[in-house]
């Protein structure tokens, strides 16, 4: 399947910006069953491409005139091969890199108990880690715009609430509680109309006798497949978040993002 993928996002401020400095992560990765079949990034400014340590596509944009509005577009084509739950080993770091709590993936002592609750017992590892999504659904209830960006994994599993962000976040502390590598994904979950398309979140549980990755959508409780498109990995949401940065200025922010996608033969 082909997703035509369109994703605008527009910052607008009270005051003028002197100074901007973006990390762009919204290049899809080349890794698992999906395709890149074009391409393109549209923002004012100038931008360097690299690889991160994650092996993430990155662009750094920097603007040094003053604004008021950064608008960035990205468009492409991308080619879904199949079903992929399991994804071979790929990236330029260890799986154990992916071990160590960071400030937002830190377990507290309930997270571990349930962590050890669900991983325990005789069944296989992916049996297990779809129990322990299944309680972390359950525990953090998905309520739009219950967190912010800024929240641990503590936080959202104190508060009950969260959305795909904290979902993802406290599976992968609960995992790394328990000493399996988990790592955070950002991407988009694609409807093939475009209707339901948005950003979105997920992980990633190394299962070492598959020598891969096991991806699981915390937040549907499902594997990851077509309608998943792969922008970044990270130790958390600050590794992988598609639009990062500091400015000089500004005031107060306003965001709006938008995102499509659909089959290119579907387009008007």
């Amino acid at each position: 399947m082909q997703l035509s993928i369109l994703h605008h996002t527009a910052y607008r401020y009270e005051e003028p910006v002197k100074y901007t400095a973006q990390t762009l992560r919204l290049t899809p990765r080349r890794e698992g069953a999906q395709r890149t079949l074009s391409w393109s990034i549209s923002a004012p400014g100038r931008r360097t491409e690299q690889l991160d340590a994650h092996g993430n596509i990155t662009h750094l944009l920097t603007l040094e005139e003053p604004h008021r509005v950064i608008e960035i577009d990205v468009r492409g084509i991308v080619e879904m091969t199949g079903d992929e739950e399991f994804l071979r080993f790929e990236g330029p770091l260890s799986p154990f890199a992916y071990l160590a709590a960071t400030p937002l993936t830190a377990a507290n002592a309930q997270m571990a108990a349930l962590a050890h609750e669900h991983l325990a017992g005789p069944s296989d590892a992916r049996e297990r880690l779809y129990r322990l999504a299944a309680a972390v659904r359950a525990a953090v209830r998905y309520v739009p715009g219950a967190t912010s960006v800024e929240d641990s994994a503590a936080q959202a599993f104190a508060h009950g609430q969260g959305v795909c962000q904290d979902q993802a976040h406290v599976f992968i502390a609960c995992c790394r509680s328990a000493g399996i590598p988990a790592r955070y994904v950002s991407g988009y979950l694609c409807s093939v109309d475009g209707s339901d398309s948005a950003s979105h979140a997920w992980a990633d549980a190394w299962l070492e006798d598959r020598h891969g990755w096991l991806s699981i959508d915390v937040t549907h409780l499902e594997p990851m497949g077509p309608k998943h498109c792969r922008l970044a990995v990270g130790r958390d949401y600050l590794d992988a978040a598609p639009v990062r940065g500091v400015r000089r200025g500004g005031g107060r922010e306003q965001m709006t993002v938008t995102v499509a996608a659909q089959s290119p033969g579907e387009q008007q």
